[in-house]
């Protein structure tokens, strides 16, 4: 894969993912994956679960988080750690952006 060392927020396609969620593949190689994630209030991060280990930043708002069957609310400068298979899932209560980073990158996150 031929990854750009510098990437420019203009220059990454937001993909509208419906339902208050758009998203932003920045950048990945085989290893990993950075995704940005922005909802507005009230929408939801279906719980769901997959082979990859996900560490999420939360850049702004305001989002309750749910691992495993445990939930908390997280807000700006947060941070959540999902091991690999975990059900896990969001909503969002302050309109807001999440960072995600996934190991190895989500292969359907990329449209071929």
């Amino acid at each position: 894969m031929n990854m750009k060392s510098f990437i420019h927020n203009e220059d990454v396609v937001c993909e509208d993912l419906g339902n208050g969620v758009k998203r932003k593949v920045i950048c990945f190689d085989e290893k990993v994956m950075m995704v940005k994630v922005e909802f507005q209030t009230g929408a939801v991060g279906a719980l769901h679960q997959h082979y990859h280990v996900q560490m999420t930043h939360v850049e702004n708002g305001s989002f309750e988080v749910e691992i495993d069957g445990t939930k908390d609310v997280l807000k700006a400068g947060d941070v959540f750690y999902v091991p690999s298979y975990l059900w896990h899932g969001v909503v969002c209560l302050e309109a807001g952006t999440l960072l995600d980073i996934f190991s190895p990158m989500r292969e359907d996150f990329i449209k071929r």
